[in-house]
Parts: structure tokens; C-alpha cells; sequence
């Protein structure tokens, strides 16, 4: 399921771009990232923009690979906003009300939220990781759950500290 996954992710993401860079770069470090929580972890971080950012629906996510994974990936879509902020008030409000077999999804979430800062950080996108790091509390409260995937809220907290975009020069 996971190559399933990958192939039908890249395709579905098709031209799209992450930065410079082939969308599939995101993809595959958001799967490394999660590849410690499991399978459907790997599987849902390669699924996890498709909604988002596709013409994909969950309704065809579930026919291909089942209705958790469909839920998991749901949740990580941003809500309709008019704008970022507006989008991630949704979102981050319906993260803080998953509970159970859904709490995959939060791990994945925490994962594409690492790999965005570390791309960030590698490719000196400042203002992108300010941003980040505006949201971070807000993110966190919504999104952390102790024991679930504490090393990747470790070093998300750590690169979104006050100092780290200078200390990384």
C-alpha cells in the first residue's frame, strides 16, 4: 500500500511544486518523518496534500484506501478561509477535537510541519519560518498529544525557538 500510495500521490500532485523543488520532495520527507508511527502513517503523509491541493476528493481516497485513511487525511486538509490565518484557525480548531484512531493524523500533521520547517531553515526562507513560528503555540495546542510523537515535537520546538533561524547559518 505504500508504493500504491506514493504513485498515486506524485500523480495526483502531477507538475505541482514544493519551492524549486518536485512536490514529491515534500512527500518523501514528510513519509521518512512518520515512517517510526507505522504504515498508515507513511501512507497518510504521502496522501496528505491531495485534498488540499488536487482535484482528489476523501470520497476516492476511501474507495482506494479505506475509510481510516480517508478520515486521516481529511482532518490534515485546511478548512475553506479567505486566507491563510482564516484557514488555519478552522483547521487548527477541528485538530484539537480528534481523539482515537484519528490521532494519526496528528502525527502525520506534526511530521509535514517539521519538514516544512527544516526546508524552511535549509533553503533560508525566513519569512516562511516566521510565520511557522508565529502559529507554533497556537499549532502545538491544537495538534500535541504527550507520547504520541514526542522527538518530532522535540525538534520542532527547538527549530522554531527564538534563535534557531539565526544559529543555522
Amino acid at each position: 500500500m505504500l508504493q500504491k500510495a506514493r504513485t498515486f500521490a506524485i500523480s495526483a500532485h502531477g507538475d505541482q511544486k514544493y519551492g524549486e523543488r518536485p512536490y514529491v520532495f515534500h512527500l518523501d520527507a514528510v513519509a521518512k518523518l512518520a515512517e517510526p508511527y507505522g504504515e498508515d502513517a507513511v501512507v497518510v503523509a504521502y496522501l496528505h496534500d491531495v485534498v488540499e491541493d488536487t482535484e482528489t476528493t476523501v470520497e476516492a481516497i476511501a474507495s482506494m484506501f479505506g475509510p481510516q485513511i480517508a478520515a486521516c487525511v481529511g482532518l490534515l486538509t485546511d478548512a475553506p478561509g479567505a486566507n491563510r490565518k482564516e484557514r488555519k484557525v478552522k483547521t487548527y480548531a477541528k485538530l484539537a477535537e480528534v481523539s482515537g484512531p484519528n490521532e494519526l493524523a496528528l502525527i502525520v500533521k506534526a511530521a509535514d510541519r517539521l519538514a516544512n520547517v527544516r526546508a524552511c531553515l535549509a533553503d533560508r526562507k525566513q519569512s516562511l519560518w516566521e510565520v511557522y513560528r508565529s502559529e507554533h503555540m497556537v499549532f502545538r495546542s491544537a495538534a500535541f498529544r504527550a507520547g504520541h510523537c514526542d522527538a518530532l515535537w522535540s525538534e520542532l520546538d527547538r527549530l522554531l525557538s527564538q534563535d534557531a533561524f539565526d544559529a543555522q547559518v
